[in-house]
């Protein structure tokens, strides 16, 4: 299992654009991914459960990422937060 926390500096937080480029992403790997903040997780596969965290500029999420190929959704995700939630 993989994990990493991420501080959202996007001024709008997830919001429906990332949300949906997430989901793309997180369908790609056979590994469970879930997305942690505010007290609530969702599945990275579920753009309604994304949106539905709540996340806004300045919150914390974490993205716990467990299954076979782990390794290379962790580095690709990494890359995907820093690249759009910043």
């Amino acid at each position: 299992m993989k994990s990493f926390v991420y501080l959202i500096t996007d001024e709008v937080g997830i919001h429906a654009r990332p949300a949906g480029e997430l989901v793309k992403i997180a369908k790609q790997f056979k590994s469970k991914i879930t997305v942690s903040a505010n007290g609530k997780k969702a599945e990275a596969t579920k753009l309604m459960a994304l949106m539905g965290l709540g996340v806004r500029q300045g919150m914390q999420v974490q993205v716990d990422i467990e299954g076979e190929d782990d390794e290379a959704a962790f580095k690709i995700l990494q890359d995907f937060f820093e690249e759009n939630l910043n």
